[in-house]
């Protein structure tokens, strides 16, 4: 995956870097345990910053790994962080760890993304939420935006489509101003671009939240839920997403594991019947 900067040199780049973080010179030096002057000279080209000062600069600024070899490219250094595809043999103990996790949360569940949100690792609880979408889909590599939003994919069983879908199109642009990737930006423009099923807004639910399934336990109003169709069953999920700590290699730091907690006892029992 491909960043695009907006200017050349390392100054230009950490200055925009900078003030996209919200950041005063004189607050990075401090962190950074340097000098205002010095990050002004570093930032109008007047300094070369060593090695060293490009790497605090990117921890103190926390821009992403990938973006951080870049910089070193740009300041005349050798990238410092490795991109190690996810099936070398040197990786055998990330996937191992993966598998092991993804099996660990059956029945209800997860998934593996990367940079792209393509999926690297999914199990069976995701399998059988993907059953009915179009085969053209499910071709690799599958695409976790374009599964969810296509109208051939999960969308028209979405309930809460509406909200699901402006939450997912919200994060992809967070991700989008983060990384500045073509491809990220690409893949935004086409997934925003399809048409919503007529049924988008209606969440079969009354005032009390309960709506249809008036026997079923209240849905947490702490997160936003993911609420979906299955087999003449209406499931609620809560998702949360878990990255790496401190990666060192690039690929490592882009993969991130999406976990679908139930919201309710109705679909724990659904999914621990359906997948023993």
């Amino acid at each position: 995956m491909t960043t695009v900067f907006p200017d050349t040199g390392v100054g230009p780049l950490l200055r925009d870097w900078r003030e996209r973080r919200r950041i005063s010179q004189l607050d990075l030096a401090l962190r950074a345990d340097s000098s205002a002057r010095h990050i002004s000279f570093i930032e109008t080209g007047r300094s070369r910053p060593s090695e060293d000062m490009v790497l605090r600069l990117a921890e103190q600024l926390d821009i992403p790994v990938r973006e951080r070899n870049a910089l070193l490219v740009m300041a005349g250094y050798a990238p410092r962080y490795a991109q190690t595809p996810l099936d070398d043999p040197a990786m055998a103990s990330v996937r191992d760890g993966l598998d092991r996790l993804l099996a660990g949360y059956e029945p209800y569940p997860a998934l593996v993304v990367d940079g792209r949100y393509d999926v690297v690792a999914a199990n069976r609880g995701i399998a059988l939420l993907m059953e009915g979408v179009a085969e053209e889909l499910l071709t690799p590599p599958l695409n976790a935006m374009r599964i969810t939003l296509h109208p051939a994919g999960l969308a028209p069983r979405i309930r809460n489509l509406a909200e699901w879908r402006a939450d997912l199109l919200t994060q992809m642009e967070r991700q989008i101003a983060l990384v500045r990737s073509p491809e990220l930006r690409t893949l935004y423009e086409e997934v925003a671009a399809y048409p919503v099923p007529d049924r988008a807004d209606r969440t079969d639910r009354d005032a009390d939240g309960r709506g249809a399934d008036r026997g079923r336990e209240r849905t947490p109003s702490f997160a936003l839920p993911l609420v979906i169709e299955h087999g003449g069953q209406v499931l609620s999920f809560i998702a949360s997403i878990a990255t790496f700590n401190t990666p060192m290699d690039v690929t490592v730091a882009e993969l991130a594991i999406e976990t679908f907690l139930p919201a309710d006892r109705e679909t724990a029992a659904y999914l621990r019947e359906r997948l023993p």
